[in-house]
């Protein structure tokens, strides 16, 4: 490939003498009839990383069209090649035909630059920059200025490139100079803000808010830059990541607002509103994740939701509707909780007392000391009217932890009126 390339350079260099450009050319008429294939040949170099080659063709093909584009993609090989004292002579002998190209200045500054020779860059850079007002003529110089640490003058430059088009790789850098070599946290930050607000939050920018405000432990401004990054890019981490947050600063009101708005989380939701006794809102969203999952405890919190959320008299559909989903609750998973719950329901509203207390009995061989299940096991005798057992058991169950439960000092003033109505009877 090397030895088909360098023939294709003699070959172009031979052919250049005798077919010399005379007249103008419009931007696509082509100067002579092999020029895209010449052009390929060149480009294929650049690839196989051949860049000496490369440069050669493309002065070839200059030499022979007078296009200037083939010029500079030439000189532009030189860099690539590391020739940068070759790109030195040549930018100074065509600057002497073409005065003050500013391609051609763009140029000699990128290898004075890589040569070292920062004060000479800087004084062409600068006027470069000054000319044209070219973001790109500003973004150069600033480079400039950061190799000679003189940070202030590399922002103001960079302020200069980012007012012409808002590039936030522009920002970016911008804001890393201020915060870490300025120590400008607050401006920094007020730059990323200011763009993320009037442009958008971009992932560049607000990962840096991010990371600038994990330096600074500034909670809050986490928090509200992963909401802002979560409505451009809503993937699992950054939702984790907000609902640590609010579970940290324990602002649940908010966290229960985000994923109600987002349906991001209703596994959590459902705890949130458990938690603060939603019961309207809970049993509906426990039907849609047993829906969604088939799991069988959703479809015990969603009895137990609704159940709760009627306030005062239980309507008999009500009742109906939720023992029939517990009953299918148990069968599948006897749990405790299940369990105690059906079996208090079946006696509380007189629905099966009997039954009632065997769902109970099961749940006491695994959990004799519960105060809850104790509670539950009284409340069935006291409505057998078995007051004196009932007694016994709502004495155990105040001595145990729970037993100062309002529901369980109810349940013992009413079997002490039992008792008292069967000796009055007597």
């Amino acid at each position: 490939m090397f030895k088909i390339i360098s023939l294709i350079v003699v070959t172009l260099l031979l052919a250049s003498c005798s077919l010399m450009q005379t007249k103008a050319l419009a931007p696509n008429e082509k100067a002579f009839e092999d020029e895209d294939m010449y052009i390929l040949f060149a480009l294929r170099a650049e690839e196989v990383g051949s860049y000496k080659s490369a440069s050669d063709i493309f002065t070839s093909i200059y030499q022979k069209s007078k296009k200037k584009e083939y010029l500079y993609r030439s000189i532009e090989n030189n860099l690539a090649a590391k020739e940068n004292e070759k790109v030195l002579q040549r930018v100074d002998a065509y600057l002497e035909v073409y005065p003050n190209d500013v391609k051609l200045l763009r140029l000699k500054v990128i290898a004075l630059v890589s040569l070292d020779k920062l004060q000479e860059a800087k004084v062409i850079a600068a006027n470069l920059a000054k000319d044209t007002q070219a973001a790109n003529d500003y973004l150069l110089t600033s480079e400039i200025y950061i190799k000679l640490q003189k940070y202030d003058m590399a922002v103001r430059y960079l302020e200069s490139a980012y007012a012409k088009k808002h590039d936030e790789n522009i920002l970016d850098k911008m804001s890393i100079i201020l915060y870490v070599n300025l120590g400008k946290k607050k401006e920094a930050i007020a730059q990323l803000e200011t763009h993320s607000r009037m442009i958008g939050c971009s992932q560049k920018i607000c990962s840096r808010l991010i990371a600038f405000y994990s330096n600074d432990n500034n909670l809050d401004g986490i928090l509200s830059t992963y909401l802002r990054l979560y409505e451009v890019n809503s993937n699992e981490e950054i939702r984790k990541k907000i609902i640590q947050i609010y579970s940290y600063k324990q602002d649940y009101k908010n966290l229960q607002i985000f994923l109600e708005k987002t349906g991001s989380d209703d596994a959590i939701l459902l705890q949130l509103y458990s938690s603060k006794k939603e019961y309207k809102k809970a049993y509906p969203l426990a039907d849609k994740l047993y829906a969604e999952t088939s799991d069988i405890n959703y479809l015990g919190q969603s009895a137990i939701f609704e159940y709760e959320s009627e306030k005062g008299e239980k309507s008999k559909k009500l009742l109906d509707k939720v023992v029939n989903r517990l009953e299918r609750v148990v069968d599948a998973k006897p749990d405790p909780l299940y369990l105690n719950y059906l079996g208090y329901i079946l006696i509380d509203h007189d629905i099966d007392v009997k039954k009632g207390m065997g769902y109970i009995t099961e749940v006491i061989k695994k959990q004799p000391n519960s105060a809850y299940y104790l509670d539950s096991l009284a409340w069935g005798y006291y409505k057998l009217s078995e007051c004196k057992k009932a007694k016994e058991l709502i004495l155990k169950v105040e001595k145990l932890e729970g037993g100062d439960d309002p529901e369980v000092s109810l349940h013992a003033q009413e079997i002490e009126k039992c008792l008292n109505n069967k000796k009055v009877k007597k």
